[in-house]
């Protein structure tokens, strides 16, 4: 038996699988695509969570293209965080190409060009169904994580969550957050004292310029309601093929924070509310996130720990993560090492800080008789990557150069006109895009300020007409007083005496008779 022939048994053995699976492409050997010796991805283990890797331009793209495309059609819904904007076209067919018959020739593997049940969301004012959470979904612990609080900080914070629920004052929006934090040390400081304890000014003030600072990044837009129900991602069409959420992202990359904001959010979301799977036999829903450093490079520590924390327990939901970006380093070992499945496209080594980076991550990958892993990795073309999965049994798969197979749909974004026809057939657009400002914390506080004001100024009023009754009934008793005092008055007395009056008239009459 020869190399190629040692090298087939190899990759087909090593990828035999029993269940449910995605054939990738095709193995390589010495830069040759051995036809048949299909690289395969068991769905049983797709919650293993992955990564997808590569420098700019060698398909990394297009190899997430294809795992969405055929999860869809094993009727497994998928989530893409669509940063560059190009994944729209997965609503269309692709219109084919010569190239990809030679390269499908190769692989071994049929082509069939067709379009996917596709939905575009959007977490700010781009077209899309809008994705919204409210405060009080987000909780206290989450939203101290999110704004990157200080312990002290964040019991403020677990106190105004405490006080919203003990008085039924719903947490929808930043601006709802902003007026209790100002409340509870200004108009119902008294109040709060009383029931929580003294809250410092300088908490609440630091707190304000977190929550302002996450405003300016378009987070306003984000919390309020119609809450999005984490539900809807688990869709599947009239023909059974899942959903393909496509989330576009194209004008928030320079705002990190939003970015990271919703991605927690939706992650812990999706770990409280979706049921316990165990080890099933396929997933319920992978989510791909694209330009995945947006999220690492700009997290605080804590918001890092809980990422980590929930890669690591979400796949027990049958939910699968799968990470973007252009180099392994890119992702924290922490979470790297729960990453079951690994597409790595070529990388390129310009400085030394590059070959150094490539020795590192061939260090990531599976030792191979047939290959120098390192120097496969610069050498790799366009739609070419090592990839490693798990079978079935949790085991690495043999390493292999793999020519990757092309997508079905189309490699490009859908026109103005495709997708407001998209826009305008979608039910979920219907079901999430009016915005509803019911009375919430916001406005209650409101009323009740004024309603303190009012009572203020009807209490103050009844204080001034008690004290102007209190200076009459003074002045009457004074004057009564001094009534009594000159009555008392022995002279007055004489003088006012009926003896004294009828002795004066009496002499007065003599006088007048003369």
């Amino acid at each position: 038996m020869d190399r190629k022939e040692t090298f087939f048994k190899y990759i087909t053995e090593g990828n035999t699988t029993k269940g449910d699976y995605i054939p990738v492409g095709a193995a390589m050997l010495d830069g040759e695509t051995v036809t048949g010796a299909h690289v395969k991805i068991p769905l049983k283990t797709m919650n293993r969570h992955g990564l997808i890797a590569g420098a700019t331009g060698t398909g990394k793209t297009k190899s997430l293209q294809v795992l969405a495309e055929n999860l869809s059609d094993k009727g497994i819904p998928v989530l893409l965080m669509d940063i560059k904007g190009d994944l729209s076209g997965l609503a269309q067919p692709s219109p084919g190409h010569p190239k990809i018959d030679e390269r499908h020739e190769k692989i071994g593997l049929p082509f069939e060009a067709k379009p996917f049940p596709v939905e575009i969301l959007t977490l700010s004012e781009q077209d899309g169904v809008r994705l919204r959470a409210t405060v009080s979904e987000f909780g206290p612990v989450l939203l101290s994580r999110i704004l990157d609080l200080s312990e002290a900080q964040s019991g403020v914070v677990a106190v105004i969550f405490q006080y919203c629920d003990d008085n039924k004052l719903p947490l929808l929006d930043l601006k709802d957050f902003k007026k209790i934090l100002q409340f509870a040390t200004q108009e119902g400081k008294a109040e709060f004292s009383e029931a929580y304890g003294r809250i410092s000014t300088a908490s609440t003030g630091a707190i304000l310029r977190k929550v302002v600072e996450l405003e300016q990044q378009g987070a306003d837009l984000f919390f309020g309601e119609t809450s999005f129900d984490t539900q809807d991602l688990l869709r599947v069409d009239d023909d059974g093929r899942g959903y393909i959420n496509i989330l576009r992202l194209t004008d928030i990359q320079d705002r990190p924070k939003l970015f990271s904001t919703f991605m927690l959010s939706l992650l812990a979301e999706i770990y409280s509310t979706f049921p316990e799977q165990g080890d099933s036999d396929r997933p319920e829903l992978i989510l791909f996130i694209d330009e995945a450093h947006l999220i690492f490079n700009e997290a605080s520590k804590a918001l890092l720990n809980q990422i980590e924390s929930i890669v690591k327990l979400i796949r027990s939901k049958g939910v699968g993560l799968y990470f973007v970006t252009q180099n392994p380093t890119d992702v924290p070992e922490a979470v790297l090492g729960q990453l079951g499945l690994k597409i790595q496209h070529a990388l390129r080594a310009f400085t030394a800080k590059d070959r150094k980076a490539i020795k590192l991550t061939a260090q990531n990958y599976p030792d191979s008789e047939y290959y120098d892993t390192a120097e496969v990795l610069t050498s790799l073309g366009i739609g070419e990557a090592l990839v490693s999965a798990l079978d079935e049994k949790g085991r690495p798969t043999p390493l292999a150069a793999t020519m990757m197979r092309a997508p079905m749909s189309r490699m490009d974004v859908l026109t103005d006109a495709e997708l407001n026809t998209l826009l305008s057939n979608s039910k979920m657009v219907k079901k999430y895009n009016e915005t509803i400002d019911r009375d919430s914390a916001y406005e209650m506080l409101n009323e009740k300020i004024k309603q303190a004001e009012a009572d203020e100024a009807k209490e103050k009023a009844r204080k001034e007409k008690e004290a102007l009754k209190k200076a009459e009934s003074k002045a009457k008793a004074k004057t009564s007083t001094r009534r009594r005092s000159t009555a008392m008055n022995p002279v007055v007395k004489v003088l006012t005496s009926a003896t004294f009056i009828r002795s004066v008239f009496g002499i007065l009459t003599k006088v007048m008779k003369k």
